[in-house]
């Protein structure tokens, strides 16, 4: 996308580490209040909770957006725009950092038992594709072999918080709410004008109104930056999800979309539950569910992608 920038307009940086999100959760007393809205609990000493967010925890891209400690539970919260079913994969890596920095210089071969704080894993979603307030993706979903009780579980939990879901949650932080107001601003503005322009005028129009307006007026070059940042990466997502969809349909449905639905049958889900889990058309999971059940129980995945594309 080729833009024209005044020296007025922030150019976005491509180097930017940090996100709007995270910078207004960093401070310890914002990130308690979300804490406290997720949890429905009533902690007031932000000092309680330790923020061990690993700065360089880098794996193929891939980086957490906050983590801290607090009662001896450690949670990992993440913001995305995108949704990403490798999550509990991610997460994976990333505790297991967090875990090797907290027994760092301890033993793990004493016979004393190393305790390590509960892990939990949030996601705060505002991307523009439908997902319902809460919902859960498992490790396990990535396993090509569907147990009951597999051998190593991770479960994260997603919240949407655009504007209109988990009124609640909104209720009870303040700074989400306010922050989801602002990405709502971006997106309606967006379908009017330039992204620059549109950023701008979100920026000036929630310091109007009263929202976010001093970490607005704190940070405003940066956040019109990264706000433009993230709008184009958002884009450019989407773009690619609609290529690759393109190019699997004309290739056949992949066998990845097969060995899914096979797996979640093998767990008892119904076609619509499997589409909705998936992300699919009723009718297509349909066929492959129809396919897969008459070739029950051997289920040749590249048998029934050959008739689905036959």
């Amino acid at each position: 996308m080729t833009r024209e920038t005044t020296e007025n307009t922030p150019v976005a940086n491509r180097k930017f580490k940090d996100t709007i999100f995270r910078m207004l959760f960093s401070e310890k007393e914002a990130l308690l209040s979300l804490y406290n809205a997720v949890n429905g609990s009533n902690y007031t000493d932000a000092d309680a909770l330790e923020i061990v967010t690993l700065e360089n925890a880098i794996y193929m891209g891939m980086k957490n957006d906050l983590a801290f400690i607090l009662d001896m539970n450690l949670y990992l919260y993440e913001h995305q725009s995108t949704i990403n079913p490798n999550i509990p994969l991610r997460d994976l890596f990333y505790i297991a950092a967090e875990y090797q920095r907290l027994v760092d210089k301890k033993s793990l071969y004493s016979s004393a038992l190393q305790k390590i704080p509960n892990p939990h894993f949030i996601v705060f979603y505002n991307g523009s594709m439908p997902i319902e307030d809460c919902c859960t993706r498992r490790l396990s979903d990535a396993f090509y072999h569907a147990t009951d009780n597999p051998s190593l579980e991770l479960v994260v939990t997603t919240f949407n918080v655009n504007v209109g879901h988990n009124t609640e949650l909104m209720s009870q932080c303040q700074i989400l709410r306010e922050y989801s107001i602002y990405v709502a601003k971006v997106r309606v503005f967006t379908e009017q004008m330039p992204v620059d322009a549109a950023v701008q005028k979100a920026v000036a129009e929630c310091i109007h109104e009263n929202i976010l307006a001093d970490f607005l007026r704190k940070n405003q070059a940066e956040v019109i930056a990264m706000s433009i940042f993230e709008y184009d990466k958002e884009e450019e997502e989407k773009k690619l999800r609609k290529a690759e969809f393109e190019a699997g349909v004309e290739h056949g449905i992949e066998q990845s979309l097969v060995s899914l639905v096979i797996k979640k049958m093998k767990k008892g889900k119904s076609v619509e539950e499997i589409a909705d889990m998936l992300e699919e058309t009723p009718e297509k999971i349909q066929n492959i569910y129809e396919l897969a059940r008459d070739m029950a129980p051997d289920y040749d995945v590249e048998k029934i992608c050959g008739q689905l594309s036959g």
